[in-house]
């Protein structure tokens, strides 16, 4: 990873971050998205402008609603014959025809594209994408539809990247009237994730102009994203406090810190090697946190930072599992008065451990929310009759910004064909429809992509027996038996809801069996 000039280069983005709240408050645009997207912080203030989250793909359009149990589990979430209508509608221009897999009359910026291999074994394509900003009748952008958002193509790697046999990008484009995407041949499979402003909201429309002129700062902003340091991350803290000590078998160890007016920005776990001769260590360890005398986060160490079960390695840009046995979190934490961070051992043994927490100075505002984190474990989910497995239900307002879904497959056959489907304050229909477990974790033909892959927003820390330290070799092999693990978390995508949110995953494997499903959740929100 390129390591940033801290002195005039750091200085100076700093100062845009400093700026940045400023410019939310009166304009959207790609900048602005930007300087959001690298500054951590971003996330634990309810956004100003607010936006809802929406998301146009590919998904069955017979499911129309979970009372029509048939439709409503229908998996043909596609579009590889004529007689196949999963997008919004075929235009005709200059007399050819354009597939559109989006209209959107409103302002609002494009914060997710994700776009798989026409197969399992064939990276190429020859359908052209086309995105029309404002109306205007030449796109904006063009190009083949893989590398326009892969990194081969205009946005570079890491806003764009390669996953497995996906193309994946989270590069803001915005547009202050409306946008159109379409290509030139029949879409596969598709999702895209936007942003919708109210239409009184100022947003500055994407141009490849802006995009040339601002090429420092999104070198600077993919350095950040990429760039986790835990010993700048300490070292930059106003306050840091640890413990060290051997923990009982079924006791708990805390760090108390009266500090008003901070955050949390650092915590750190460290165990010894010896602990993971227990192969469930990772579900019986917890993190529990209270701020200002109340606990919202209480998960286990393998749900919270998203590695699942045992040691498997990753990062993201909030999160990250080492190689020697340290677990780390950075999502920025803010409270008024008192942060309490405690390690809870529901093992059977005594085991060593090293907690760590920074803490800084932070500005709270009317619009800054506690950080919550949940889990959910279910050792016993029939795949048959299909159904909707339920993530979180959360009452109140806020945002929600990640999680980490580990499952246990009995069998070798692929296991995740089940859609994501998001209901946000209470609508008839989800906002968020998706086309498969592994398409919302970001790569795709699941059956066959088992190797391990990270990226600052998504991963995959283990499937079958690959993880960062056992790499798939035979590039064929088809086996998903046995524990995967599954991450994301959001930046730009995060989803803002101002009375509810309703997360279910569709449980949809090929086969009838019985599976165990996991999962961590991350949100922030408002307290009274």
């Amino acid at each position: 990873m390129k390591t940033l000039n801290l002195s005039g280069k750091f200085l100076s983005l700093l100062s845009l971050f400093l700026l940045s709240s400023f410019y939310r408050k009166n304009e959207v645009s790609m900048v602005t998205l930007l300087q959001e997207m690298g500054d951590r912080k971003s996330v634990a203030e309810f956004p100003q402008p607010v936006f809802k989250l929406k998301q146009e793909s590919s998904y069955n359009r017979v499911s129309v609603t979970p009372e029509d149990v048939k439709t409503w589990f229908a998996n043909a979430d596609f579009n590889s014959a004529p007689a196949h209508h999963n997008f919004v509608r075929i235009d005709t221009i200059n007399g050819s025809k354009e597939w559109v897999l989006m209209e959107h009359n409103s302002p609002g910026a494009i914060v997710r594209t994700w776009m798989p291999f026409p197969n399992d074994k064939n990276p190429n394509t020859d359908n052209i994408i086309k995105v029309y900003i404002d109306g205007d009748t030449v796109p904006t952008i063009q190009g083949n539809m893989l590398e326009v958002f892969n990194g081969d193509g205009i946005i570079p790697y890491p806003f764009a990247h390669k996953s497995l046999r996906s193309a994946v990008s989270f590069f803001p484009i915005t547009y202050s009237k409306s946008c159109k995407v379409t290509t030139t041949k029949r879409p596969y499979f598709y999702q895209i994730t936007y942003r919708e402003y109210a239409d009184n909201v100022k947003v500055k429309s994407f141009t490849i102009e802006d995009f040339r002129a601002n090429k420092e700062l999104i070198t600077e902003t993919g350095n950040i994203l990429l760039g986790n340091n835990i010993d700048n991350s300490f070292n930059e803290a106003n306050t840091v406090e640890s413990k060290d000590k051997l923990l009982p078998a079924g006791e708990k160890e805390s760090i108390s810190l009266e500090r008003p007016l901070s955050s949390l920005n650092t915590l750190q776990l460290k165990l010894k090697e010896e602990a993971f001769s227990d192969s469930m260590l990772t579900r019986n360890v917890f993190i529990r946190i209270s701020f200002d005398g109340k606990e919202t986060v209480n998960s286990p160490i393998g749900d919270f930072f998203g590695c699942g079960i045992g040691l498997n390695p990753y990062g993201d840009f909030y999160r990250e599992v080492t190689e020697d046995y340290r677990f780390i979190s950075r999502w920025v934490m803010p409270f008024k008065e008192k942060v309490e961070v405690s390690v809870e051992n529901r093992t059977d043994s005594d085991i060593d451990v090293q907690l760590k927490i920074s803490c800084s100075d932070y500005n709270w505002t009317d619009n800054t929310m506690y950080f919550h984190s949940s889990y959910r474990h279910d050792d016993e989910v029939p795949t048959r009759p299909y159904s909707d497995w339920n993530y979180i239900t959360l009452k109140g307002k806020g945002v929600y910004v990640g999680d980490a879904l580990t499952v246990f497959n009995p069998v070798k056959k692929w296991w995740g064909e089940g859609d994501e489907k998001i209901w946000v304050d209470n609508e008839s229909f989800p906002s968020l429809y998706g086309t498969g477990t592994e398409d919302y974790y970001g790569y795709s033909w699941g059956g066959i992509s088992t190797d391990f892959y990270e990226h600052p927003f998504h991963g995959q820390p283990q499937c079958n027996v690959y993880n960062k330290l056992n790499r798939k070799l035979k590039e064929n092999e088809r086996n998903t038996q046995g524990y995967s693990t599954e991450t994301r978390v959001r930046s730009l995508d995060g989803i803002v809801f101002n009375e509810s949110l309703k997360f279910d995953m569709e449980v949809w494997s090929w086969t009838d069996c019985v599976m165990k499903y996991s999962v961590g959740t991350s949100w922030y929100m408002l307290h009274d």
